[in-house]
């Protein structure tokens, strides 16, 4: 068999709704690496809230921040950091609708404003985070991967149109990341899989949410949860059980890259 590149997001995906992995997760990743195939974890979080999953899963290369870095043997071999001029420009117009904005490094981040910490602190809890801190001067002291801006779907449109140099990917009904465009988890798979010599048609993705689409669609072989909506499914190859019923073994074995 071919080696193969098998990329999996974390929330909804690795995680059961417990916020655990699966012991049958942990064992097919295991057996996965045994039999040599490149196992990458492809998240929208920074290393920093990642840093426990890839630790629990003994994981050693990783995408964080939807793709705006990577990590191959804990060495980073990608980086696209979000355009400063144009970060400032975002900041300054979310603070005239009173749109709350975080920044993320790869080991920090905070938010640059203060107007909703309710809904922030919503969003951030729907995968087990507190609200990012407040530091008014992040932004001049850090380099930054990735933003999240907090707004419902009202004002998706005025803030896409007026930023094209970003992707605004909606994650929760109060928030979307801010990323570089072009920029996603796919672009850096398919970049990681060159320079390791792996075959496109070669490339196996899990995943459940927004942020996941691209990366499912553009894989030799996508694989959508059994708990994700139906328009991440219609955009898999391959729709397997939930994140709570072994829905990662079941569509490993199902490929026979695990038995």
């Amino acid at each position: 068999m071919e080696r193969k590149l098998i990329a999996l997001d974390i929330d909804g995906t690795l995680l059961s709704s417990q916020r655990k992995p699966l012991d049958s997760t942990v064992k097919a990743l295991k057996a996965l690496r045994k039999a040599g195939h490149l196992v990458i974890i492809a998240t929208g979080r920074s290393r920093l809230l990642a840093g426990e999953v890839i630790h629990q899963l003994g994981c050693t290369n990783y995408i964080i921040c939807n793709g705006s870095a990577a990590f191959l043997d804990h060495e980073q071999v990608y980086k696209h950091t979000l355009d400063r001029e144009a970060l400032e420009r975002m900041i300054a117009f979310a603070n005239e609708r009173k749109v709350d904005i975080a920044l993320f490094g790869l080991d920090s981040f905070a938010r640059m404003t203060n107007f909703d910490e309710p809904t922030v602190l919503d969003a951030m809890a729907s995968f087990g985070q507190k609200a990012p801190k407040f530091e008014a001067d992040y932004l001049a002291k850090h380099e930054v991967y990735q933003g999240c801006a907090f707004y419902d779907q009202s004002m998706d449109e005025e803030f896409t149109a007026a930023f094209p140099e970003f992707r605004l990917v909606r994650w929760h009904e109060h928030s979307v990341d801010i990323i570089p465009n072009p920029g996603s988890k796919a672009q850096t798979i398919l970049a990681l899989a060159k320079k390791v010599g792996i075959k496109p048609e070669n490339i196996v993705t899990f995943g459940d949410g927004n942020n996941d689409i691209e990366m499912l669609d553009l894989a030799g072989t996508g694989v959508a949860m059994g708990n994700a909506s139906s328009h991440v499914k219609e955009a898999a190859n391959l729709v397997t059980d939930t994140n709570d019923r072994d829905g990662i073994y079941k569509a490993l074995r199902k490929l026979e890259l695990v038995h």
